[in-house]
């Protein structure tokens, strides 16, 4: 069984995401994984959370991450797992831009199709 390091663990996260307040969360049950919780907060509102999963063993560790939005009890917004958590991080990012892509298009199509029935454009 694999057993890792929270310390190393902690420096990992912090060295990538300086910006967030870590929490570790140790699995007793197998040990074969180990995940934190990350908070940026404004104030007492939590304004961001992040959360990394690390587990498998030698070439086959893995990272999972995944987000939540405004307040403690908000949704997950995204997910995404990488080798790296350089590489999940970036995932995940990749995601919420091709999100706000799609619904900026959205909106354009929206606002445009407005303008033509009022006599715009």
């Amino acid at each position: 069984m694999k057993y890792y390091n929270s310390k190393e663990f902690r420096n990992e996260l912090m060295k990538i995401m300086p910006g967030y307040k870590w929490t570790i969360h140790r699995s007793f049950v197998s040990g074969e994984y180990i995940t934190a919780t990350g908070i940026q907060t404004s104030g007492f509102n939590r304004t961001s959370t992040l959360q990394v999963t690390k587990s498998g063993k030698g070439s086959s560790l893995y990272y999972k991450v995944r987000s939540s939005g405004y307040g403690k009890r908000a949704l997950w917004l995204g997910e995404e797992t990488g080798p790296t958590l350089a590489q999940a991080l970036r995932r995940l990012q990749d995601y919420y831009k091709a999100k706000a892509n799609q619904f900026e298009i959205y909106a354009w199509d929206l606002e445009h199709a407005r303008k033509k029935q009022e006599g715009g454009e």
